[in-house]
């Protein structure tokens, strides 16, 4: 077992204000200075991400970053900690807000949007938010960022202001406010029959030391399972997804990649490896509905996604099916699936994230939005497509690109948890995804059309960070350890869970 040691540092505290810090010379600049306006966020975002990376050796030496800010109620602080599973979705977080803050500031400014200053300070809030999530070291901290999470989104999925960006925020809220109330209701019923007075994450669980009833914690995983399963895209909680592609790309970016959806999936992570555990879940076998529900919404999610001509409503249940793929690892209990979810956290950021930023690119610079309309598109814009196609073959499961070490490690959990149904769906998922991405992008560089104008790429402050997206997807498939030592963070949080390690 590996010793863990502890140390203050407000290093933690740091990482997640300083976005927070950069809202009001964001709305200061206003639109009036928007060189300066954007200057703060790409300055926000390149400091956050520091100090997340910062964090990353004494993490790899077995050394958990604290910082408590005082008591919040009776017996539990509000406090922040960076163990491995928190420091991975941290890293993923802020490395790729750095590249969306390039994104945005091509998108908006390429799409002519309005409100560009409500935009950037919305972002920020939510990387704050999603940061706070990432470090959060007991419930009612991660409830607390949870739930801004939902709040600061909103003005962004309402942004265009349209009557269908209206509706989708509509839809959006009505979705995650009751789930809140759910996810408020867990963590009092935990906090009443728990033995842990501070509710802190333990790996492996600290619900196991409790007394109460099978059919009791059975109800309580489920009021978990809806609080975070509505962020994580468990169907049927999954419908405000698609409809939130009303909003502007980067903004789908931010929820299919990096805060939103993520935020879920870890935080499924967190309630079956650090709240409930292995032994208690399969005690009161509720492990295998959550695989099921896992099983079945990876599934329809992309037969559903093969009618889609829309790109981004494709892309958006293509998201939902890859966040189960996450849910499907955390659910079987073995410690390979453990590795390929934590994995696939990462991995399916870098790729979806470059189709959004396909997408958006694509948008800017024709104004089309259905796949239909993109034939030939590949050779009028070769890196965006070329970018495409690498996102595309990873997530399909594509050897030589990061998806599919992740794909890899899932498919060996199901073996180790000898459940092979699952390890059925899985291939019939992948093949699935090659049916519904490998044809847009045969037409795009194999097919041609007398249709188009001459359009060129889209501005550099686009294209150079969904190419970049695509070369890491391209690297970490080939060394997956390279850089943010994604493999050792992934097979250690693992094996803290699973193997019982603190």
């Amino acid at each position: 077992m590996e010793t863990v040691t502890h140390f203050e540092s407000l290093r933690p505290l740091w990482a997640v204000l300083v976005s927070l810090l950069a809202i009001p010379l964001i709305l200061l600049s206003g639109e009036r200075r928007p060189n300066l306006r954007e200057s703060w966020t790409l300055l926000a975002a390149f400091v956050k991400a520091g100090l997340v990376w910062s964090l990353l050796p004494d993490v790899l030496d077995g050394r958990v970053a604290v910082t408590s800010l005082g008591t919040i109620v009776p017996g539990v602080e509000l406090a922040l900690r960076v163990d491995t599973l928190g420091l991975v979705f941290g890293l993923v977080a802020s490395t790729l807000w750095v590249l969306t803050s390039f994104y945005s500031i091509g998108y908006v400014r390429g799409a002519g949007e309005h409100k560009q200053t409500r935009y950037f300070a919305s972002f920020a809030l939510c990387l704050s938010s999603t940061i706070g999530i990432a470090f959060a070291a007991n419930l009612v901290t991660f409830l607390i960022f949870f739930e801004l999470l939902s709040l600061a989104t909103y003005p962004l999925v309402i942004h265009k202001e349209t009557p269908k960006a209206i509706d989708a925020a509509r839809k959006y809220l009505s979705y995650v406010l009751p789930a809140g109330l759910m996810l408020v209701l867990a963590i009092v019923m935990t906090a009443t029959i728990s033995s842990q007075q501070g509710l802190d994450f333990v790996p492996g669980g600290f619900l196991e030391r409790t007394d109460a009833s099978a059919p009791l914690l059975r109800w309580l995983f489920l009021f978990y399972i809806l609080g975070v399963g509505v962020k994580a895209g468990i169907m049927p909680l999954h419908s405000w997804l698609p409809a939130a592609m009303a909003a502007p790309t980067p903004v789908s970016a931010l929820l299919h990649a990096v805060a939103v959806v993520k935020a879920g999936v870890f935080g499924v992570l967190r309630v079956t490896g650090y709240v409930f555990g292995p032994e208690l879940l399969q005690e009161i076998g509720v492990w295998t509905a959550l695989a099921w529900a896992a099983g079945i919404t990876l599934t329809v999610a992309s037969l559903l996604a093969m009618r889609q001509d829309n790109l981004k409503r494709r892309l958006a249940y293509s998201t939902v099916g890859h966040l189960s793929y996450i849910v499907l690892g955390a659910a079987l209990l073995s410690l390979a699936s453990w590795k390929g979810a934590i994995l696939h956290l990462i991995f399916h950021a870098t790729m979806k994230i470059t189709l959004f930023f396909c997408a958006g690119a694509i948008y800017v610079r024709t104004h089309r939005e259905n796949i239909s309309e993109m034939v030939g598109i590949g050779r009028q814009m070769p890196v965006t497509m070329a970018a495409f196609a690498i996102g595309s073959l990873g997530l399909a499961g594509v050897p030589g690109i990061n998806g599919w070490i992740s794909k890899w490690n899932l498919a060996a959990g199901t073996l180790q948890a000898d459940e092979p149904v699952f390890l059925m769906l899985l291939v019939l998922s992948g093949v699935l995804n090659a049916a519904y991405f490998f044809p847009i992008v045969h037409q795009a560089f194999f097919r041609s059309s007398d249709e188009y104008p001459r359009f060129g790429e889209a501005s550099p402050l686009m294209v150079v960070p969904l190419a970049l997206t695509a070369v890491v997807s391209l690297v970490l498939g080939l060394v997956p350890n390279l850089g943010a030592h994604a493999w050792d963070l992934a097979s250690k949080a693992a094996v803290a869970v699973i193997g019982g390690g603190s």
